[in-house]
């Protein structure tokens, strides 16, 4: 960015952070302004959740947290423009976050975080939404009262990124957020970011059908072995959300355990040998986490008969020295604790 250039950012930055004092209070608008065109890829909302904010570097074993409970907001943005340097749009997003009364009390970049350890140890939204190069980016915690507030900025090739993840007391309500237009500069399309099967609210939805076709041979391997890998669920490195499509082995699992409300799974989760063993266990939890929540959110599965644990790498299947083989050892497995 040229100093004309980060003159003219600066001077965004503060007009509108002007405006955002003028109209006070925690519910005012709060304006991020960027240098080049920005696009929200995602944002997700509970209003009552809890979140571990990263206080700390990763000290070889765990990363230090702190955990907030309240209103969590995770949003990401891409910022088009391939000039942008992680440090410069820290710089601002920190500006901005310490003008609406927060205090920064822990910040660090890649490998000072602690790298690839670190970065699984925080709850990132998924790509294509957020983008974390490992090697190239910089993170930011803040506090204000009760309020937490967190940042990571990551740039790809081509693009900037940026996750602000906010959790809010239930006396503080979450501020609205906004982007600041470019004037005379085109906005891209939005990118779509991909369908996180999380737990949903409300009523469950079937998914299945009265009588599933075990065309993945699922059951004969639940009923003669005792276990099985859910082999057709895919997990990107490093993310615990299942990647977008459709999974008929949870379709199967889901109808073999409601037509018998006696029996006892639990699922599995498996990672592949990259980073920290702590790490990987968390993960891997994670995952068998999410795929509980599927099949009892979504599947109508009744919560008594399904539990999650992690092993991280610990149990591979298949070589950790390919990605083919990386890939297999990314996995949950259920296993069956009590039949009837």
């Amino acid at each position: 960015m040229s100093p004309r250039e980060a003159r003219a950012v600066r001077t965004t930055l503060m007009s509108a952070l002007g405006a955002l004092i003028a109209l006070g209070g925690p519910a005012a608008a709060l304006t991020l302004a960027f240098p080049d065109p920005a696009t929200e890829t995602a944002t997700t909302t509970d209003r009552l959740a809890s979140y571990r904010l990263p206080t700390g570097p990763f000290d070889g074993k765990v990363v230090p947290t702190t955990l907030a409970e309240g209103a969590v907001e995770a949003q990401s943005w891409r910022i088009d423009g391939a000039g942008q340097t992680t440090l410069a749009l820290m710089r601002a997003m920190r500006a901005q976050v310490q003008a609406q009364g927060y205090d920064v009390v822990y910040e660090c970049e890649a490998a000072a975080c602690g790298g690839f350890d670190f970065r699984f140890a925080t709850e990132v939204l998924p790509e294509p939404a957020m983008h974390v190069d490992l090697g190239d980016f910089r993170y930011l915690a803040a506090t204000k009262g009760e309020d937490v507030a967190s940042l990571i900025v990551s740039r790809s090739a081509s693009a900037g990124f940026v996750q602000l993840t906010r959790v809010s007391s239930a006396t503080s309500p979450l501020p609205t957020l906004q982007i600041a237009s470019n004037a005379g500069q085109p906005q891209r399309d939005p990118v779509a970011p991909p369908q996180d099967p999380a737990p949903v609210t409300g009523q469950a939805v079937i998914l299945s059908s009265a009588n599933v076709a075990d065309t993945t041979g699922l059951v004969g391997r639940l009923e003669a072995d005792g276990a099985s890998s859910l082999d057709d669920l895919r997990f990107a490195a490093g993310a615990t959300a299942l990647e977008p499509g459709e999974y008929s082995s949870l379709s199967v699992l889901a109808e073999w355990l409601r037509a018998a409300p006696a029996r006892q799974v639990t699922l599995v989760g498996h990672t592949d040998a990259s980073g920290g063993l702590e790490t990987n266990i968390a993960i891997s939890r994670r995952r068998a986490e999410q795929v509980r929540s599927v099949l009892i959110e979504q599947y109508d599965v009744p919560r008594g008969q399904v539990t999650a644990e992690g092993v991280g790498y610990l149990s591979p299947r298949a070589s950790n020295l390919t990605p083919a083989g990386q890939q297999a050892n990314r996995r949950v497995e259920v296993v069956v604790t009590r039949a009837e």
